[in-house]
């Protein structure tokens, strides 16, 4: 019997996130310049960095490639910064390897085709509630909220709630 994702949860120790479509709901805005402008969502940042500082590993891979996106990110506490990735399967097979993490421990948050095949290999598929029909078909937890509305505070938040961590956090009692 498969387990289901509050399951999985439980044994959490990796967050993964795609940018454009769930850290951000996929616009970008295009000054006269060229520079394409992103709005990401201030409280998955601070889920993100709750996450950090409680002790989770959180990783970016995105194709896309941003100077203020990695600005934004390291601001968060985020050091595992993947931008401009041609290939997301071959940085998570590293970036697991280097961190010495097993695959069944990890989130993966994608929301389109390019992250479709690197989904298939942890052990939470997630996507926000705006994905492809293809994502969210091979998703185990899809969020009831969009890309860049909070999807990615809804499943650290669920994750943490599951193991104790998140009111431990809130409440200033973490390390």
């Amino acid at each position: 019997m498969a387990k289901s994702y509050k399951e999985i949860m439980n044994h959490i120790t990796t967050f993964i996130f795609d940018v454009d479509g769930v850290l951000t709901d996929s616009s970008v805005h295009v000054t006269q310049n060229g520079e394409m402008l992103r709005t990401m969502n201030i409280r998955d940042g601070f889920a993100m960095k709750a996450a950090v500082e409680s002790g989770y590993h959180v990783c970016v891979i995105s194709g896309g490639s941003s100077e203020g996106v990695r600005i934004r990110l390291r601001n968060l506490g985020i050091t595992d910064i993947h931008l401009a990735c041609p290939d997301k399967v071959a940085a998570f097979k590293e970036y697991i390897e280097l961190y010495q993490i097993k695959p069944e421990e990890v989130v993966y948050m994608g929301d389109d085709i390019p992250d479709y095949h690197v989904m298939q290999l942890v052990g939470l598929p997630a996507c926000p509630y705006d994905s492809s029909p293809e994502i969210r078909e091979i998703s185990k937890y899809i969020s009831h909220k969009n890309g860049g509305e909070g999807a990615v505070r809804d499943v650290i938040e669920q994750v943490m709630k599951l193991q104790g961590k998140w009111h431990v956090y809130y409440n200033g009692k973490h390390d």
